[in-house]
């Protein structure tokens, strides 16, 4: 302004009031205008560093996943090792865990509640949170082991009953809409013996066992590590050995993890698989990490190690889903879920997302 002044003074001479005045309204707009601008430049700047923010504390949301598990299984295992934690901090993941869960009723209430956003499970169970209309769906899958023993149906040693036939008219303890019930239904079919023939107790494994071992039940279809745990500290038996129809171990996911977190997601999974390919090298070490987080014996966590057999965890197939489908409309069959469940469309978009 005082350039403005100085030069108005100086060619009043000049210029008649009419064109100084136009001068100065001119280079006021010239002023005005390079204000406006620079508001505007200040805006986009303040507009793209609040989008930055935004950005930030987004990506910091999505680098924490949550892992859920149960008693046993390849996750605790993980969280023991800790390669798992150290090789997601490289991508920048924070690991976080929820448990130890008894079952997979528990750890799909922790999943359903987002408290965790992946866990393991059978896919008995895993089917009947999806048919109720959990928010889950499936992420990797193991495939079935004909010969594992890691599922059974239990007697007290001194219990008459010898085989699946006797087991007419008895109590057997399952959890309902779980691997026990499926196991139990399975080995009742191969044997023709009509479900309504044996009566379902429905316990948890913290309440069957003892049911079993006080009388309450007479048979009790379970799986690992409780099946050793009995054998070995209670001295029960099995009537069963290998499972008449193998059953699928899923790593289950939040549905809203899957989608907006994709890549910490699939990262996880894949993660935890090669844990399993490690642990399968090293038996002894699995052994271990096993009596360690469950607090069991030696001679237990060894005979648990060697009954559950390999652990490979992989993207489900054709194939994979298939199978999965076929079970689930036994399931619904056999009324023990209400609504059949589309496989297809369960499993986890990570193959198609995860890029992103």
């Amino acid at each position: 302004m005082n350039y403005l002044k100085e030069h108005c003074f100086e060619y009043k001479q000049k210029f008649s009031a009419s064109t100084i005045f136009v001068i100065a309204v001119s280079f006021l707009g010239l002023i005005a205008s390079g204000c406006i601008q620079q508001t505007a430049i200040n805006a986009t700047i303040n507009s793209d560093s609040s989008s930055k923010t935004l950005t930030t504390k987004t990506t910091e949301k999505n680098s924490v996943i949550r892992l859920g598990y149960q008693k046993g299984g390849i996750i605790p295992i993980a969280r023991q090792r800790g390669e798992l934690e150290r090789q997601l901090a490289t991508q920048k993941i924070k690991v976080e865990w929820s448990g130890p869960f008894d079952r997979c009723a528990t750890l799909l209430s922790s999943l359903n509640g987002n408290r965790a956003d992946i866990g393991g499970c059978g896919d008995i169970p895993s089917i009947s949170g999806i048919a109720a209309r959990q928010p889950l769906c499936i992420g990797f899958v193991q495939r079935p082991n004909p010969d594992s023993l890691s599922n059974a149906i239990l007697v007290r040693g001194d219990s008459s009953i010898r085989k699946p036939t006797d087991l007419v008219g008895k109590k057997v303890a399952v959890n309902q809409g779980g691997a026990g019930e499926y196991l139990l239904l399975k080995v009742l079919e191969k044997e023709n013996i009509s479900s309504y023939k044996v009566q379902r107790v429905y316990l948890s494994p913290n309440d069957a066992a003892p049911a079993l071992y006080q009388g309450s039940v007479d048979a009790w279809a379970v799986w690992e590590p409780y099946i050793s745990i009995a054998e070995l500290e209670h001295k029960a038996r099995r009537i069963t050995t290998t499972h008449p129809a193998p059953t699928y171990g899923i790593m289950v996911v939040r549905s809203d993890a899957a989608k907006e977190n994709p890549v910490a997601v699939k990262a996880a999974l894949t993660a935890l698989s090669e844990d399993g390919e490690w642990l399968n090298q090293h038996t002894n070490a699995a052994s271990d990490f096993l009596a360690k987080e469950l607090k069991l014996s030696d001679a237990v966590a060894k005979q648990v190690t060697k009954n559950r057999g390999p652990e490979s965890y992989v993207f489900p197939n054709n194939g994979d889903i298939a199978k999965l489908q076929k079970t689930a409309d036994w399931l619904l069959e056999q009324k023990i879920i209400s609504q059949r469940v589309d496989i297809t469309t369960a499993v986890c978009p990570l193959e198609t997302t995860a890029a992103r």
